[in-house]
């Protein structure tokens, strides 16, 4: 199967007596890939809120806001203790060496640190609305990659949610003052934007390394071995934020950070846990769509919920939806929706792409 043919609603290991999936009956299998949007979705959307929330209360650690972002990766050993331990490994022979993996996991952790510091800068100068509908150009770039990575056709409806999106992220480019919050200069925010554009672009680089790493080094993608590639990264991500926090002197104003924070100390620590938290929740809702359904449509969803986002920010922080704004958040659902048109049409031509193939007497078939 073709690249650009790859189904966004379907998992061949699925079809696989002895696949987990395969014992779920069709409910079941729905209500396990709504439960795990919820958590993408909620946990995306209330980590996005709380970092501005950090922000708008007194908090300026940069570093800090990225720690958070991956120190809760902990949490995930609790679905992999489960998971690791019903899955036997059939490919012994064919796995990697601990020393290329190792490598692996620390390359991509290491650029996941940088793409958050990135999205913590993009935070600090930009309201929640805005940096939401910003980091949605991330389906520009995953087009792009896959054009060039991947060799994905480029049809007029992905063509179509490439110019929109992109539109859309310029209108907010020039948007007014009335946008930025307070004590944020035009520089400042020039920043924050450019700063959260190249976070976009660094993501969907990430997706798609992570992507080549399950297929061409790890040889495999099951639950286990998609939550190990989480729980490691993080891990590198966490160490690699930390060493940032204390080169850079950071750490000795937090204890000055925590008493200013306009909502108290109490409040100043239990945002950065649920931060950490809400982003963990995220996370598994990421590998949960990757494993249920696929990478693609996991990648789909994250960037739905970008759009959705600034609905929650003007009503839990008040943010302002002028004209702009509004005008670019409907251009960003428009681009993605063209954008998940055209993947539900490679999806259809996938499904009948093996039919075909089964139909054929003695033909050979390749994977």
């Amino acid at each position: 199967m073709a690249d650009n043919q790859q189904p966004i609603l379907g998992k061949d290991g699925a079809s696989n007596p002895q696949h987990p999936l395969a014992k779920l009956n069709r409910l079941h299998f729905w209500l396990l890939v709504a439960l795990n949007i919820i958590f993408l979705l909620v946990g995306q959307a209330a980590a996005v809120i709380l970092g501005r929330f950090y922000y708008d209360k007194g908090g300026n650690s940069k570093w800090m806001a990225t720690i958070v972002q991956t120190a809760a990766f902990p949490i995930l050993f609790i679905p992999y203790l489960f998971i690791s331990s019903s899955q036997t490994d059939s490919e012994g022979s064919n796995q990697p060496s601990i020393i290329t993996v190792s490598v692996v996991y620390f390359v991509i952790g290491a650029l996941v640190a940088g793409d958050n510091m990135l999205y913590s800068v993009g935070l600090l100068y930009l309201s929640a609305s805005t940096y939401s509908l910003i980091c949605a150009t991330q389906l520009v770039f995953s087009a792009v990659l896959s054009f060039f990575l991947n060799h994905q056709k480029f049809t007029a409806l992905i063509m179509n949610s490439v110019v929109v999106l992109s539109l859309s992220a310029s209108l907010l480019a020039v948007n007014d003052d009335s946008d930025k919050p307070a004590g944020v200069t035009n520089s400042k925010y020039v920043i924050g934007f450019l700063a959260t554009l190249a976070a976009s672009a660094m993501y969907a680089l990430l997706l798609s390394l992570m992507q080549l790493s399950f297929q061409k080094v790890l040889k495999k993608e099951t639950f286990s071995v998609v939550l190990e590639m989480q729980i490691y990264t993080a891990l590198v991500a966490t160490a690699v934020s930390t060493a940032g926090l204390f080169a850079s002197g950071e750490w000795k104003t937090l204890q000055g950070e925590m008493g200013s924070f306009t909502s108290g100390k109490l409040s100043y620590v239990m945002t950065l846990v649920w931060t950490a938290i809400a982003w963990q929740i995220c996370s598994v809702g990421v590998v949960g769509l990757v494993f249920v359904v696929s990478s693609l449509f996991s990648n789909v969803i994250s960037t739905l919920s970008l759009a959705i986002t600034p609905i929650a920010a003007v009503i839990i922080l008040h943010d302002k939806m002028n004209g702009v704004k509004i005008i670019a958040m409907l251009m960003s659902i428009w681009g993605f929706c063209t954008y998940i048109y055209q993947n539900y049409v490679d999806d259809v031509k996938a499904r009948k792409a093996p039919s075909a193939v089964d139909d054929a007497p003695n033909e050979s078939r390749s994977c």
